[in-house]
């Protein structure tokens, strides 16, 4: 008996400490057939020039990468030829969906590229912001950085003609949350979302967007140092939002100024960074929607949020698409699991099984999100 149970138990082991590796040949591509190929997943958080994911050349006018000591799961990813205005495409310039390959053995793939995003014509993209939308500044200042920053702000349909306060929620990504025109890949429609969802909840929200710093994203977004994408600049970028930002928003809109009225949220790195800033300031924000967060790029949250503690009550809402990566929902797990040990905290653990990492998962998410975050 004893011989079986440790016979079962190296089975086991085995099966967790189980690395694979994934061959992805490209046997054919439509154009540009000489250009760098990148692979760009779940797996790098989705980084469309990392040199440590470019194709090599192979016989026969191939393109090969082989994924070293991958786990086994699920794992999503595109081809770029470096950017994603470069990004791999139908035959007739249309979207494809994200390619999707499950690993639980050694397996190779080939895959052919039917056309390159940049091979055809932009089509014009329309303005589809509400009235309820306004930029506060082009280039707000962010002294933490030495940086600027566009700022946009969304007000609920009747603050012009009353003297309530309103609870305020910061947003990352600014760019991808109110307008067509400036989300490369689709907007949230949070304003769209909130013009009828706050007369059916009967409770309305002034929203802050804070867009990205471009090339500067993953450092920003990230409050530890990180080998292959840069020094950390997340405690700079949160002290901003806390510090300069949010008292020049309670200075100029009526606001509910306390952390049951204060909010943070965003995906991917966004929500990683909005994790970071419950944990780092719980006195000022109340609640924080992690959307997909790349918690695989900071390890040390895991100790972070082991020696969390607060007197404060934080709400914390998690989202993850189970066509993501594997990974996306296991390391969210982990963190929610030291969270529960902390009996203060009130959590909320949402999946989409077939939900992928992008605007459209996470515009479709956001309104149980506000509706969980007004209740």
């Amino acid at each position: 008996m004893k011989t079986r149970f440790l016979i079962c138990l190296v089975l086991i082991v085995c099966q967790v400490q189980a690395q694979f590796s994934v061959r992805l040949i490209l046997t054919d591509i439509a154009t540009r057939k000489d250009d760098d190929v990148f692979v760009a997943g779940s797996f790098n958080n989705w980084q469309p020039a990392d040199p440590a994911y470019k194709l090599k050349p192979s016989a026969g006018g191939r393109k090969v990468i082989v994924l070293k000591d991958v786990a086994p799961g699920t794992y999503a990813f595109k081809f770029t030829r470096g950017g994603w205005d470069k990004v791999e495409c139908k035959a007739d310039g249309a979207d494809i969906a994200d390619r999707v390959i499950e690993v639980n053995a050694d397996i190779s793939q080939e895959i052919t590229i039917a056309g390159w995003k940049d091979d055809y014509p932009i089509k014009a993209k329309r303005y589809t912001a509400s009235p309820q939308v306004r930029i506060i500044d082009t280039a707000f200042q962010v002294p933490q950085l030495n940086r600027q920053r566009r700022i946009w702000i969304y007000l609920p349909k009747g603050y012009a003609t009353n003297s309530k306060t309103y609870p305020v929620l910061y947003m990352h990504d600014g760019q991808n949350l109110f307008n067509e025109q400036t989300a490369p890949f689709g907007e949230w429609g949070v304003d769209e979302c909130l013009d009828s969802l706050q007369q059916q909840l009967k409770k309305e929200c002034i929203v802050v967007g804070i867009d990205h710093g471009g090339d500067k994203r993953l450092t920003e977004y990230n409050a530890f140092d990180n080998t292959r994408f840069g020094k950390r600049e997340g405690k700079a970028y949160v002290d901003f939002i806390a510090k300069t930002l949010k008292p020049y928003i309670d200075g100029k809109y009526r606001t509910i100024k306390g952390p049951a009225g204060t909010f943070i949220a965003g995906s991917s790195m966004g929500g990683l960074i909005s994790y970071y800033a419950i944990l780092q300031y719980p006195e000022i924000f109340g609640s924080a929607g992690v959307f997909s967060p790349s918690f695989w790029i900071a390890p040390e949250m895991k100790t972070l949020t082991q020696n969390f503690q607060t007197t404060a009550m934080p709400r914390f809402y998690f989202y993850a698409g189970g066509r993501e990566g594997t990974q996306t929902v296991s390391d969210m797990d982990g963190i929610i699991q030291l969270l529960q040990t902390k009996s203060r905290y009130e959590i909320r653990r949402s999946i989409t099984p077939l939900a992928q990492h992008n605007e459209a998962a996470w515009r479709a998410e956001f309104p149980l999100f506000y509706t969980w975050l007004m209740r």
